[in-house]
C-alpha cells in the first residue's frame, strides 16, 4: 500500500478515489420520512426533494434548508393584555402549526417561526381588547378561533398552516382574583339562602295542603255520618211505624174474636185502676177522688163505645 502511494499513478489513484467519494457523498441525499429538502441550484430555487434517496449535481445543487412537515407545537410568551373594562390579564398559549409549501416556507418569511409567535401576540391583544373580563373566561373557544382564523390567513404566504391555538392560562391581577372570589362567595350565600326560603316555603305550602285535605276528608267524614246517622232514624222510625200498624192491626183482629170485647174492657179498667194506683204512690200528688165510682164505669163504657164504632167504621 505504501509502495502504491508513493509511485505517482497511485497517488492519482488515490486523490481519483477520494474524489469520487467526495462526488458520491455531494450527490447523493436521502430525506427522511414527514421531512422536505430545499435545493438551490446556484443560488436559485430548483426543487424539494421528497423522502427517500435523491440525486443531486454536486457542488452546482445544494440543500438550502430542510423542513419537517410534522405537527409542531410553538409556545407563545407570556403578556399582558387589557380587557375593555381595563383590566389587565396575564396570558399565554401554545400554537400548533404544520410546515405545508417548504418553498413559501423558506423564501416566504425570514423566520416565520417568529413572525407566527408575534402575529398571535398582537392578535390576542387585540382580541382580549374587546372583551370584559368575565367574558374572557367564558368564551376561551371564541378566542382561540379568531387567532388561528387571523394566523392562518397571513401564514398562507410563508407556507405554514396554523391548526390550532389553545390558551394555557388567564392570570389577573391579585386584586382582581381576591374580588372574583368575594363575588363567588355571595353568590354561593345567596344561592343557599333562596334554596333554604325556597325549602320554607315548600314546607308551608306541604303543610298547608296537608292540613285543608284533612278538613275535607274530616268533614267528608261528618256529612257521610250525619247521612247515616239521618238513614238509621228514619229506618227505626219506620219500623216503629211498621209495628204500630201490625199490632193495630192484631188488635182489631182481636177485637173481632169472641170475648174480645170483654177482653178490651178489663184491660181499660186494668190501665185506669193502674193510673190511679200510680197517682197515689206518688207522695207529692194530691190524690182527687170522684165521689161517684160510676164514672169510672162510664169511662170505660165510652172507651168501649169508641172500639166498637172503629170496628163497625172498619167492617
Amino acid at each position: 500500500m505504501i509502495a502504491i502511494l508513493s509511485t505517482p499513478g497511485g497517488q492519482i489513484a488515490v486523490v481519483a478515489f477520494v474524489i469520487v467519494i467526495i462526488f458520491i457523498f455531494r450527490a447523493l441525499k436521502v430525506v427522511p420520512q414527514q421531512n422536505a429538502w430545499v435545493v438551490e441550484r446556484l443560488g436559485k430555487y430548483r426543487a424539494t426533494l421528497a423522502p427517500g434517496l435523491n440525486v443531486l449535481m454536486p457542488f452546482i445543487d445544494s440543500v438550502a434548508y430542510r423542513h419537517s412537515l410534522k405537527e409542531i407545537p410553538l409556545d407563545v410568551p407570556s403578556q399582558v393584555c387589557i380587557t375593555k373594562d381595563n383590566t389587565q390579564l396575564q396570558v399565554d398559549g401554545v400554537i400548533y402549526y404544520q410546515v405545508t409549501d417548504p418553498m413559501r416556507a423558506s423564501y416566504g418569511s425570514s423566520n416565520y417561526v417568529d413572525a407566527i409567535t408575534q402575529l398571535a401576540q398582537t392578535t390576542l391583544r387585540s382580541v382580549i381588547g374587546k372583551l370584559e373580563l368575565d367574558k374572557t373566561f367564558e368564551e376561551r373557544d371564541i378566542i382561540n378561533a379568531k387567532i388561528v382564523e387571523a394566523i392562518d390567513e397571513a401564514a398562507l404566504n410563508w407556507g405554514v398552516k396554523v391548526l390550532r391555538y389553545e390558551i394555557k392560562d388567564l392570570t389577573p391581577p391579585n386584586e382582581i382574583l381576591r374580588a372574583m372570589q368575594a363575588q363567588i362567595t355571595a353568590e354561593r350565600e345567596k344561592r343557599a339562602v333562596i334554596a333554604t326560603s325556597e325549602g320554607k316555603r315548600q314546607e308551608q305550602i306541604n303543610l298547608a295542603t296537608g292540613y285543608r285535605e284533612s278538613l275535607i276528608a274530616k268533614s267528608e267524614g261528618e256529612r257521610q255520618a250525619a247521612i247515616n246517622n239521618a238513614q238509621g232514624q228514619a229506618n227505626a222510625i219506620k219500623e216503629v211505624a211498621d209495628a204500630t200498624a201490625q199490632a193495630l192491626e192484631r188488635i182489631g183482629a182481636a177485637i173481632g174474636q169472641p170475648g174480645g170485647i170483654q177482653a178490651v174492657q178489663l184491660k181499660v179498667a186494668e190501665k185506669a185502676v193502674d193510673a190511679y194506683s200510680k197517682l197515689a204512690a206518688e207522695s207529692s200528688t194530691t190524690l182527687v177522688v170522684p165521689s161517684n165510682m160510676t164514672e169510672v164505669a162510664t169511662l170505660i163504657s165510652s172507651a168501649m163505645k169508641m172500639v166498637q164504632g172503629q170496628k163497625d167504621n172498619n167492617a
